[in-house]
């Protein structure tokens, strides 16, 4: 555990120079950097890590804020160009850190880093520091490594605790603090999560650090996001005081990554952080930010747009924890269309941080086509009035610039049609166990359900490795045709083991109405129903690589009779 440092007689944890985040080396060596260090080896850094994935997006964010305001920039395309040539690039970062690095001491007495000085309830209370270790949630551990609470924490794992409060912090009720207006008899009453714990984040990773950081620095003004000239992060602020500062709007990224939407402010002794004390900071509303977040997916929303009068209403779209990053690629790759494509506001934003991927390689044509990137999702999943963190996200997908490129949609296409393959062919999957569950009179929805995620499952690795080659491929639509034949063949053999399960009871079968008269239903009428429709949406595996623009036909799938009607459809064709 690291000694606190004196600094004129006073303890002090001086983040610019002591190491406190974790990174990953690209020889995979593991270590700790100090913020001045993490710039200045950036090229030799794969990544960074965090002690959770909400962790390691939250620091990059602060780091983002970092690099933005000490390079001021990129105001274009052109500066992002030089940037990207240039392995000195952050050079004067450890400059800038030196100028600010009074901001940075985690223990100062006045302005400790992301905290208020002195701030205290009216009791003097401190907490635990399950508060603000999201991995052990207060009342209810969520991972066991330091059951029943954390007692004591050293200074480089609660700086990045306190980074994360602020970006991830759950909502209900908390103490109310001495100066702040809105505690009501000792309470602060919920106000939502963290910032970040909206959003389904988004960013880019390249091969090593300084890459992922310059991918993911959105220029002052793009074809969406726009940062004013006042935008500066909250160390180039007055510091915060207990109560939230005076109502306001993030003017731009270096703003938002660093936005204090918490105060807290730790205690400690010589041998590390013991305590906290933890309260609401500056609340954000959602609505509409989506000229200023660039890293998360916007959705729009009706409901809200009539709650707020509004006639268009952007919100962050959140991730769904059972969803796989590939399986929602079509938002990942939306393309906001221009006033002369259409009348009505687009129903999703893609993530601004892609968008400016996609300007770069189309407009600009500073990235090559073939350049590689992973795509990488993380968010938080709050459960109980959000007071509690259910479940982590935490994907990545990899692919080429070719997939961005507005001037040549055919790859994104195919990308995206490939997916749809997959959802039919495991909708076809989830109707067979129907079938098969209603040959044997027992429930359908188990049996659906346990289907598709088998089907997903098994499709999961083959369409991340075949996306990752689509970017080289000359002819896309072919490759997407050895999709086709790929899904064909794994689907086809989940549903043989499922016919094979069913066992003789499936075999024998039963009679079941189907709304138009009685049917004979057993496990060999449900394998020619599902042979005869994984073909209609997926083609005949050798078909589909001899004839790709046949291979178009769509079926919108179901389950229970409308099973049976395209059974009685394979059964007619057969005779």
């Amino acid at each position: 555990m690291t000694d606190t440092q004196s600094m004129g007689g006073l303890p002090s944890f001086d983040l610019t120079c002591e190491p406190w985040i974790p990174v990953i080396r690209r020889d995979d060596r593991q270590g700790e950097l100090s913020l001045c260090d993490v710039f200045a080896q950036a090229s030799g850094l794969a990544r960074i890590v965090g002690d959770l994935p909400t962790q390691e997006f939250a620091l990059l964010r602060l780091l983002l804020a970092i690099a933005h305001d000490a390079l001021d920039g990129p105001q274009d395309a052109d500066q992002w160009a030089e940037w990207w040539e240039d392995e000195r690039c952050f050079d004067t970062v450890p400059d800038y850190l030196e100028d600010h690095r009074d901001r940075f001491d985690l223990l100062c007495p006045d302005v400790p880093f992301y905290q208020v000085g002195g701030l205290r309830t009216s009791r003097d209370e401190v907490f635990p520091l399950n508060r603000i270790v999201a991995d052990v949630p207060n009342g209810e551990p969520f991972f066991t490594s330091r059951m029943p609470s954390v007692v004591r924490l050293g200074f480089a794992e609660a700086a990045r605790w306190v980074v994360h409060a602020h970006a991830y912090d759950t909502s209900g009720i908390k103490t109310g603090v001495v100066g702040d207006s809105r505690a009501k008899n000792g309470k602060a009453y919920p106000l939502g999560v963290g910032w970040a714990g909206n959003l389904g984040g988004v960013f880019v990773e390249g091969d090593t650090l300084r890459e992922t950081l310059l991918l993911n620095m959105v220029a002052r003004h793009t074809n969406r996001h726009h940062s004013d000239p006042d935008d500066r992060p909250a160390w180039r602020r007055e510091p915060c005081g207990p109560g939230p500062a005076p109502e306001r709007r993030p003017v731009g990224v270096r703003d938002l990554y660093t936005w204090q939407g918490r105060r807290l402010r730790l205690h400690f002794d010589g041998a590390g952080v013991h305590g906290v004390v933890l309260t609401y900071g500056d609340p954000l509303p959602l609505p509409n930010l989506h000229e200023r977040e660039p890293m998360t997916v916007w959705r729009r929303s009706k409901a809200q747009e009539k709650k707020l009068g509004e006639p268009q209403v952007y919100m962050p779209k959140e991730h769904k924890p059972e969803r796989a990053v590939w399986r929602g690629l079509s938002s990942l790759l939306a393309e906001r269309p221009t006033a002369s494509q259409t009348t009505e506001a687009a129903p999703e934003l893609g993530a601004g941080v892609l968008e400016w991927i996609a300007q770069l390689a189309t407009a600009e044509g500073i990235l090559p086509r073939g350049t590689r990137f992973r795509a990488r999702i993380v968010g938080a999943a709050y459960g109980t009035q959000q007071s509690v963190i259910d479940e982590i996200v935490d994907d990545r997908l990899s692919m080429a610039v070719v997939l961005l490129n507005r001037r040549d949609p055919w790859y994104a296409q195919q990308a995206i049609r490939a997916v749809a393959d997959a959802d039919e062919a495991v909708t076809v999957l989830g109707d067979l166990a129907v079938d098969l569950a209603r040959a044997t009179g027992a429930d359908t929805e188990g049996p659906r359900r346990r289907a598709y995620e088998r089907g997903y499952g098994a499709l999961d690795a083959p369409y991340r490795s075949w996306l990752e080659k689509l970017g080289g491929a000359t002819d896309p639509d072919r490759h997407r045709s050895q999709w086709r034949s790929d899904a064909h063949r794994i689907i086809r053999r989940i549903g043989e083991q499922l016919i094979a399960d069913a066992g003789n009871a499936a075999w024998q079968g039963r009679t079941i109405n189907t709304g138009k008269g009685d049917l004979w239903l057993n496990s060999a009428y449900a394998e020619r129903s599902f042979r005869f429709r994984l073909g209609k949406v997926l083609g005949h595996p050798l078909d589909s690589m001899s004839n790709a623009s046949t291979l178009d036909t769509q079926d919108d799938g179901g389950g229970g009779p409308e099973s049976t009607s395209h059974a009685e459809q394979a059964e007619g064709a057969q005779t």
